[in-house]
């Protein structure tokens, strides 16, 4: 049963097997299952594949089924068209585009299986890529916002500039009749005097200054520090808007191009693992001795082709010996005497009725 399903899977005709020995049945049963083994690698490593694009396994699986079908498919046509010939560079140069198409499934099963098998390897450079990204996400939100918040912070920053030199010149002040009074400065007149006033008025009039200055400077600090926060709010808000996009760069494509990244060699001896199970059905039957079936396979070949030659020369005969019938008959026909004379009289009827009807048309004319 399961021979009959790997022979099946070969494309070879069963009917030609059913009468070879069991070492030509087991070949084209071995052929067979590397078909069939094949198509189910090619299903496992595109359900996967597809599994990184959907990310749900319902449309990985029927897709990656219907892959694994062609790929039955292609293969299977490939090793039945190969057929045995006497030299072995005709079999060759017969079967170099099914090599070539053979290399190209190779590659394209084989991929999707190496990014399962050095998928640690792959999350570790895409993690690296990932937070290089993010870096470079916050420097540019950050460059976009730097222009604003520099100069929501320089006028922050000129506004309590402002009350501090106040408070300097208030303090100058302060010590200016402070001093007067104790005589340790100015007229050096120990007391109150009309100095001293004067200086004092003066003092209180710029605290009165500066607390006018506080409220208003305040207020526009307190407003500018809104805006400081907006800004900071608005720039991690792009922030995190861009995190999932960035969480989410691990998809088909971008596991390519990081298992590019890793060294190559071990990938590459995985791609030839997949290229000598994939061509090994076409090389097997390249380096094959002729057997039985192939034998049995060119009998009934030569017979179709010398039946369709000889119907064909048949037609052909067929044709020429009619047409030299006809040409016989009718080389007879005409020289009978009696279909010649009745010949004759009907034409000299018809030439008569086509000259009394020209001559009717010519006098309706005139």
């Amino acid at each position: 049963m399961l021979q009959s399903f790997f022979i099946l899977c070969s494309g070879a005709d069963p009917n030609l097997l059913a009468d070879c020995s069991q070492g030509e049945k087991s070949k084209y049963a071995g052929i067979g299952a590397t078909v069939f083994f094949t198509a189910v690698m090619a299903f496992i490593a595109s359900a996967y594949a597809l599994f990184t694009v959907f990310d749900a396994v319902i449309p990985a699986v029927f897709f990656g089924f219907i892959w694994g079908l062609l790929i039955f498919n292609l293969d299977r046509f490939i090793v039945s068209t190969i057929k045995k010939r006497d030299r072995f560079g005709q079999e060759f140069l017969q079967a170099t585009p099914r090599i070539i198409l053979a290399i190209i499934i190779a590659i394209v099963i084989s991929k999707p299986l190496e990014i399962k098998i050095f998928e640690k390897e792959i999350n570790t450079v895409l993690l690296k890529e990932k937070n290089a990204m993010e870096l470079a996400n916050k420097k540019q939100i950050g460059t976009y916002f730097k222009t604003d918040l520099d100069k929501n912070k320089a006028q922050i920053a000129a506004l309590k500039s402002e009350i501090t030199n106040k408070e300097k010149e208030v303090n100058n002040l302060y010590n200016t009749y402070i001093t007067e009074a104790e005589g340790t400065a100015g007229t050096k007149k120990l007391g109150k005097g009309p100095v001293y006033k004067e200086k004092r008025d003066k003092h209180d009039a710029a605290l009165k200054e500066l607390a006018n200055l506080k409220t208003t400077n305040d207020a526009k600090i307190i407003e500018l520090e809104k805006q400081a926060q907006t800004l900071q709010t608005d720039l991690e808000t792009k922030i995190n808007t861009a995190k999932p996009i960035i969480e989410g760069f691990d998809g088909l494509m971008a596991r390519i191009n990081a298992l590019n990244q890793l060294p190559w060699l071990p990938s590459f001896f995985i791609m030839l693992l997949f290229l000598a199970i994939e061509t090994s059905p076409i090389i097997a039957k390249l380096l094959a001795p002729k057997g039985e079936y192939d034998f049995k396979q060119e009998e009934l070949e030569t017979a179709l082709k010398a039946t369709l030659e000889q119907n064909k020369y048949q037609r052909e005969l067929l044709v020429k010996t009619n047409a030299t019938m006809h040409d016989k008959v009718y080389e007879d026909i005409a020289e009978d005497k009696r279909l010649y004379d009745i010949q004759r009289k009907n034409a000299e009827e018809l030439f008569e009725l086509q000259s009394n009807g020209f001559v009717e048309k010519q006098k309706g004319t005139l």
